[in-house]
Order: C-alpha cells, then sequence, then structure tokens
C-alpha cells in the first residue's frame, strides 16, 4: 500500500499540502511516521545503541530544488526497500509555499530566522516554520542516547556559480572541538571547500549544532535551478555518500586524511547599513572570487571595506538584501587547531 496515495511520493504530498493515508506504518525493512507537512522520520526495525541519528534537511530556501529532488529519490528507495535503512533519520522538506511557489522565500529569508531570531519577525510566513522546525530537531535530537552520534546536514543550492563548487559552512561550534572524521566523510561526498564559521549565526545548521549537540553543516552544493532543471549528474557525490551512510556502508576511519580539504574562516560582515550601499563587485561574480590587496569592495556613507593581504576571498556577495542585513562575508584561509 502507498501510504502517498493519491499523491505519487514524499515531495508531491508535501507540495499539494495533504497528508498520507496513515501517519505512522511499517515496511519490510522499517518503521515511517509523518509528523507533519514536509517531516518524515524513519528507523530500522532494529535499533542499535550506536547508530547515528541525522537530520536531512533541504528546501529551507524554496528555489534550491536539486537537493530536494535527491532526498525525495532517496526516500522513495528507503520505503521502496531498495535502499536499507541503518540509522534514524528526520527528513526535512523546509519553506513549503516557497518551493510551491519557485521562489527563494516568501516573507522573510528563513535561514535567517532559527535560534530563536524567528520572534523578531512574527508576520513573516517563515517564521512559524522556522519555529516548527526547531521544534522537531529538538524533540527528534531529545530521543538520541547520549552516545550516539547527531549529525545535521542541510542541503541548499548557492545563488550564484562559486570558484569552488561544492562548499560547506561549519556553524560556529564555541569550545568543541571540529570533527575531522566529518570533514572526511565531506570530501568523500566530493565537498572538499570548508568555511569554518567564527560566530554564532540565525541558521538551521547552527540551532542543531549548538542546541542540540550535533554535527552540523550547511551544504552549498551547486547552482540553485528550477524543479526538473537540474543535472543531477552534478550531484553525485552527495548521493552517493548519503545512500552509504544511511545503508551503513561507511566504514569510519581512525585518522582520517583531510589534507585535501580546503579550509577558510569568516574574517568579517560586509553589512548594508543604508540605501546608499554600494558593492563594487560585479552582479555574476561567483562565491570564492579572490579580492586583490587594496581594492575597494564595498562602501556606505562613512564606512569603506577594503581588502587586505591579498589571501582574501568573498563569499555570498548579496547587495540587494534589506537594510542591516549582511550583504556578504569576507573570509580568509583557515587551519585546525
Amino acid at each position: 500500500m502507498n501510504p502517498f496515495a493519491p499523491a505519487r511520493d514524499f515531495l508531491d504530498l508535501t507540495l499539494q499540502g495533504l497528508s498520507p493515508n496513515q501517519t505512522s506504518w511499517h515496511t519490510p525493512t522499517l518503521q515511517a511516521q509523518w509528523l507533519g507537512h514536509g517531516l518524515l522520520e524513519l528507523a530500522p526495525h532494529a535499533a542499535n545503541p550506536q547508530q547515528e541519528h541525522i537530520l536531512l534537511s533541504t528546501g529551507v530556501h524554496g528555489n534550491e530544488t536539486a537537493p530536494i529532488e535527491i532526498l525525495n529519490s532517496i526516500v522513495a528507495d528507503l520505503l521502496a526497500g531498495t535502499l536499507p535503512l541503518a540509522c534514524r533519520i528526520l527528513v526535512v522538506l523546509g519553506n513549503i509555499p516557497a518551493m510551491q511557489s519557485g521562489k527563494r522565500f516568501v516573507d522573510y529569508d528563513m535561514n535567517r530566522l532559527f535560534d530563536g531570531a524567528h520572534q523578531k519577525q512574527p508576520t513573516a510566513q517563515e517564521a512559524h516554520r522556522a519555529a516548527e522546525l526547531e521544534q522537531a530537531a529538538s524533540r527528534f535530537f531529545a530521543t538520541t542516547p547520549a552516545t550516539a552520534p547527531r549529525r545535521h546536514y542541510d542541503l541548499h543550492t548557492a545563488i550564484r556559480g562559486s570558484v569552488f563548487e561544492r562548499f560547506a559552512i561549519y556553524p560556529f561550534i564555541h569550545d568543541r572541538a571540529h570533527n575531522r572524521e566529518q570533514l572526511a566523510w565531506l570530501l568523500g561526498a566530493d565537498v572538499d571547500t570548508v568555511l569554518l564559521h567564527s560566530k554564532p549565526a540565525a541558521t538551521y545548521s547552527y540551532y542543531t549544532s549548538e542546541r542540540c549537540g550535533a554535527d552540523s553543516f550547511t551544504l552549498e552544493l551547486g547552482k540553485a535551478r528550477p524543479f526538473g532543471q537540474n543535472d543531477l549528474s552534478r550531484f553525485a557525490g552527495i548521493d552517493r555518500a548519503l545512500r552509504e551512510l544511511l545503508a551503513g556502508r561507511r566504514i569510519a576511519a581512525a585518522n582520517p586524511d583531510i589534507s585535501a580539504v580546503r579550509l577558510f574562516k569568516a574574517k568579517y560582515d560586509i553589512v548594508k547599513h543604508s540605501g546608499d550601499f554600494v558593492l563594487h563587485l560585479a552582479d555574476d561574480v561567483e562565491n570564492f572570487t579572490a579580492l586583490p590587496h587594496g581594492m575597494t569592495i564595498a562602501e556606505d556613507v562613512d564606512t569603506r571595506y577594503v581588502a587586505d593581504g591579498g589571501e582574501e576571498r568573498i563569499l555570498f556577495p548579496n547587495p540587494k538584501v534589506g537594510i542591516g542585513l549582511r550583504a556578504g562575508i569576507v573570509i580568509e584561509p583557515a587551519t585546525l587547531d
């Protein structure tokens, strides 16, 4: 029996605003629970105290469709029994109205509304959903054994191209150590560039890292395109790595070699303080573009942002953000302590 009938699958059901025929069901290989629109928990019948507990989220930006299609395909194979499941997972489709309309967001960028920031934007559609996704993550990890691995991979694609096509953002982890084994897993997923964030943020991955104790990452996996227009072969690395991980086929190395990972750290944010803000970069400038020493990056009334040292690069440049928001991040090379 297909619990998603008359819709074809998890994604169709979510986009149509429907609910499955039943909210809890079993297949020969797993047990499934529908927790709400775009929220599906799957677990193997035989639990292992040391099994990984993994939150897989996508669609926090509604127009970033390739990871949505990838996760939907993985869910379909898990439910069909063609992909075994060796860990407990929560699959989250984030901003459903934006996904339905093909927009990044409807009222407000959802990935700036986590860790309580949604309280500052009470009229935004995304605020209610961000609070709901926080609660879903907290409930999921609250039932995770204290010694079991906790992971969160928040899958995205970027507005613009990138010098390094696939990269990860490792949220600020305060006094914890960076997980080298997880960096090695990213490398195996063809994600060879990582930004080590230097301060708290209102992102979903920061929330699960800080509030739920998970190894969390925001993964930027390519260019944002509409549904049906993605070349999914360009996402083969993350698709393969997730399938191996969920099926329990991956063996973690005791001393992982992460020498091939490019590491960067945030140096400072470029903030848009007024309507006079000017970003001195081309509209099509790519993420990780190098900034020559002495270049004026941006100006805003009495503030000038000038490149210094010759090793800086730009990340997420966007002069169209609202006043008071970040219009880009200046980054520089980093090493692990």
